[in-house]
């Protein structure tokens, strides 16, 4: 890896949480198509909408988390068993409410989150700065659009904490 002046040791573990993630990211992305195929009720429109912005972008991740991988001189992981093997995301049922299925999105966002800032101690650890910069901006990503779905799901007599300023 002489051209990114990166220790192999290191990098392969961030490449092995790298990898973790492009599966949770795979079962991320698959339950979003199956929220959007299955969704019903008063609130389709918007969430159909909504699930079908998040699953294209869950693909750009995808793909970029794969491109990283091969950057680092690594191989993806590309296999679905593999995934299922590795993801610390599971499958979710079709036959839910339209609540349930932002429940299960916000679940998987906390694990996406936790398995994101594992990848960046790791490619800290080995000094690996374009890793870091690319889950960094996942992060800011990630948090902005739970922070919108649990926004959809609160109730508006729901309270938030009052500015430290005040």
């Amino acid at each position: 890896m002489n051209y990114l002046d990166l220790d192999t040791n290191k990098t392969e573990k961030t490449v092995y949480e790298l990898n973790v993630l492009l599966a949770d990211f795979h079962l991320y992305y698959q339950k979003l198509r199956n929220f959007h195929w299955n969704v019903i009720g008063k609130n389709f429109f918007d969430l159909h909408e909504k699930f079908e912005e998040l699953y294209d972008e869950a693909k750009l991740k995808i793909d970029e988390i794969a491109e990283r991988i091969l950057t680092l001189r690594f191989t993806p992981v590309s296999n679905l068993s593999k995934y299922l093997e590795i993801s610390n995301i599971k499958e979710s049922p079709s036959d839910i409410s339209d609540t349930e299925m932002i429940e299960h999105l916000l679940k998987d966002h906390g694990i996406l989150l936790k398995q994101m800032r594992t990848v960046v101690e790791k490619a800290d650890d080995g000094g690996d700065e374009g890793t870091i910069d690319l889950i960094g901006a996942y992060i800011r990503e990630l948090e902005k659009t739970s922070w919108m779905l649990d926004a959809w799901r609160m109730k508006t007599s729901a309270a938030i904490n009052k500015s430290a300023v005040s």
